[in-house]
């Protein structure tokens, strides 16, 4: 016994066009999770550097662990946009290293192990805006009238480290070569879906 398969007269006819999935595809969320460890990178690098004075951007013996101030450098040299005297007066006190430093670890941390990532998403955005409004962009010109080298008003490298860190969160690029599974999987952030 065989059946037919009998079409709707209105009905449109088969195509052979693609389904698009609600989840990126397979290699998609390689790339993902690749782009996600590389920005783990960028935080714990900041982190690591800042910590023990590698010699990039912070010099040997002036790292926090020799009682260098994580901030006070990159805050003291502030010279231009609304916010710059309150950003030095802040240069080299306690709640402010103390806060960048526990930011860039535990962002890092998080992007590493693919869990929290709405969370490292949030604060991520927040202290990459703080630094964007930190150097002003919008500056064409310094306090003394030299020119800022800014290259765009607007969209720099802290407003596209914080869309990828969103974009990361909402696909939940933590998924793949991470903990994003088990992590979402736990009581707590079950019952609280931020935590995701």
């Amino acid at each position: 016994m065989t059946t037919r398969s009998h079409a709707r007269p209105d009905s449109p006819a088969p195509t052979s066009e693609p389904v698009h999935e609600a989840h990126p595809p397979h290699r998609g969320t390689r790339v993902l999770a690749v782009t996600r460890l590389l920005m783990a990178g960028i935080f714990l690098w900041a982190f690591v550097d800042k910590t023990f004075g590698l010699g990039y951007a912070t010099p040997s013996g002036k790292g926090w662990i020799d009682g260098g101030s994580p901030t006070r450098g990159f805050l003291s040299g502030l010279d231009h946009g609304p916010f710059a005297d309150t950003m030095r007066s802040w240069a080299g006190n306690a709640f402010a290293d103390w806060l960048f430093m526990v930011g860039l670890l535990g962002i890092g941390l998080a992007l590493l192990l693919g869990i929290g990532l709405r969370v490292a998403a949030v604060s991520g955005t927040v202290v990459l805006g703080l630094m964007w409004i930190a150097e002003w962009p919008l500056a064409r010109f310094t306090d003394s009238g030299a020119p800022t080298h800014s290259t765009n008003p607007l969209i720099d490298y802290h407003v596209v480290e914080a869309a990828v860190l969103i974009v990361l969160a909402v696909v939940a690029a933590g998924d793949r070569w991470g903990l994003g599974r088990w992590w979402a999987d736990l009581t707590p952030v079950r019952r609280n879906p931020w935590l995701r």
